[in-house]
């Protein structure tokens, strides 16, 4: 595979004139965060939403901004979560942006249609994603469908008792690699992202495999 302009060559210019936007922002930090989710809803202008759903992306690898102002001493290890990193972006949105593009990993969205949109986000099975059941994983060692039982000791669910669920792997990510890393889909709407951008515990994960 031969990889594709980076995130800094494509915001630079690479791909205008060949009729490939969707849409238009007015918040590159939100955009490049449903780069980092791989769908989101989009709120226009005229009071209507669009659905954007996970599209392709452009081969390069993913870098973690969190991990590179760790190491750059700017913000602490400890205290890191989605919005203390948006904060860090937005203070000063020049210097935000040539973070943004050190990270050359780019995703490319469609839009879903009406009917499919009012379901939620499809994951890379092809099937709507379920708030509190589906699970990204690392397809070389957790094959798409398989149900996968969680745990996870230090996270309190809705009922406040330890996160343990069953959940069913339906999506992948860039930043997913290896045997027991996961990403929890929460939902759609500020909450949800809230959530899942505090949300990096240790777990357990129990495979259940079919018999042979």
């Amino acid at each position: 595979m031969v990889p594709y302009f980076t995130r800094a060559e494509i915001e630079a210019g690479a791909l205008d004139g060949r009729g490939l936007v969707v849409l238009y922002t007015d918040d590159p930090v939100d955009l490049y965060f449903m780069h980092v989710q791989g769908s989101g809803l989009v709120h226009l202008d005229d009071g209507t939403s669009v659905r954007l759903t996970y599209a392709g992306k452009n081969g390069h690898p993913y870098t973690s901004l969190a991990r590179v102002l760790v190491d750059l001493g700017e913000l602490d290890a400890g205290g890191i979560d989605m919005d203390a990193l948006k904060a860090w972006l937005r203070t000063d949105l020049e210097r935000g942006r040539a973070l943004m593009r050190m990270n050359q990993s780019y995703t490319f969205f469609s839009v879903l249609p009406g009917d499919e949109a009012a379901r939620g986000p499809h994951g890379a099975e092809g099937v709507p994603l379920t708030p509190g059941r589906s699970l990204a994983v690392d397809p070389t060692y957790i094959p798409l469908g398989t149900p996968v039982f969680v745990t996870v000791p230090e996270f309190a669910g809705e009922d406040g008792r330890p996160f343990g669920r069953l959940m069913i792997a339906q999506d992948v990510g860039s930043a997913i690699r290896g045997p027991q890393r996961g990403d929890i889909f929460f939902g759609t709407g500020e909450a949800a992202g809230a959530l899942a951008g505090r949300t990096r515990h240790a777990a357990r994960f129990h495979v259940l495999m079919r018999k042979r």
